[in-house]
């Protein structure tokens, strides 16, 4: 019984329900809060309230979720509906991806995570460790994610809404034909709620036929493959960041928890450091839930783009 208990399909199992169940009232909040955007927002304004220089408003995005946290569980239905709204692509692409890191609740989990894992180390890693304390590696990953994310909507600035959205996302993108009942003022109180609520239905169970494809795959990788692996991943400190940028793809863990991962994984500082910021941009479930909005060429690009950017700056990241 006990074999039968510990067996990999049985971690598969596990595995799969925790991560679903973990993940699904994020999803849920992000769908509720897409569906309250959908029927009390008024079209375009969002985009008002920034900057009129575009430069200047994808950077302000970028600072987004400092005042509007939400996990990467949660904020593609919410982008979603903001790019319907009228929110410009490069501002929505640049709040998406820096949301999740950029927040109080990750702010103090990341914290909190490199506070209480000096202990856990020899004494020479602990040197190491202090040297890049808990203050370091929370502003590190706050300050890459925004260089990242502001870099990335300075680049979709230049690119056309047609070539990165899907073509049911379009219409609103580009100012097109509202929906029939979209906030009007002739609306009743009523009529908004159940504008809201059948929106918060559509987006959940589409949202959340693509998020469970992205944990089932995330379960088979974490039940079926050993430790032994994690020898590999100090080989050199460049084969320890791509290996845990990998890891952080494949884990999908939620930003604001996967620090702890980090903060105990016996690797490179700079390894830490793009774990945590790669993870909370592009995972597997992330994937999934991407090609609900955007086209596939483009998830595929954006993907590749943040893991050598991202890398890159990691490695650096340190030696300044």
């Amino acid at each position: 019984m006990e074999a039968e208990t510990l067996s990999p399909f049985s971690d598969f199992c596990y595995l799969f329900l925790s991560i679903l169940l973990e993940g699904a009232p994020f999803i849920l909040l992000g769908t509720l809060i897409s569906g309250f955007i959908d029927a009390y927002l008024p079209p375009g304004l969002i985009d008002r309230w920034l900057p009129k220089n575009r430069p200047l408003a994808v950077m302000c995005s970028g600072l987004l979720g400092a005042v509007f946290p939400v996990c990467e569980c949660a904020v593609v239905p919410v982008i979603r509906r903001l790019i319907r709204k009228g929110l410009p692509v490069s501002c929505a692409i640049t709040y998406m991806l820096s949301a999740p890191i950029i927040n109080p609740i990750v702010i103090v989990s990341t914290m909190k995570a490199f506070s209480t894992s000096l202990g856990q180390f020899s004494l020479r890693q602990t040197e190491v460790i202090d040297a890049y304390g808990p203050v370091f590696m929370t502003s590190s990953r706050l300050l890459i994610a925004f260089i990242v994310t502001v870099g990335v909507g300075l680049v979709v600035l230049k690119c056309r809404p047609k070539s990165i959205l899907r073509p049911q996302i379009l219409p609103k993108a580009d100012g097109g034909e509202a929906e029939k009942d979209d906030g009007t003022p002739n609306a009743t109180k009523q009529e908004r709620l159940v504008l809201a609520m059948r929106t918060t239905m559509k987006d959940f169970l589409e949202t959340a036929m693509y998020f469970s494809i992205g944990v089932g795959i995330t379960a088979v990788f974490r039940a079926y493959v050993t430790q032994d692996l994690i020898l590999l991943f100090n080989q050199s400190e460049a084969t320890g960041i791509g290996l845990m940028m990998i890891l952080a793809f494949v884990l999908s863990l939620c930003s604001t928890s996967d620090a702890f991962i980090a903060a105990n994984f016996p690797v490179a500082q700079s390894a830490k450091l793009a774990f945590l910021v790669y993870g909370p941009m592009m995972d597997v479930k992330l994937v999934f839930m991407y090609l609900s909005v955007f086209r596939s060429k483009f998830v595929v690009i954006l993907a590749l783009s943040l893991l050598v950017v991202i890398g890159v700056l990691s490695y650096f990241w340190i030696r300044l």
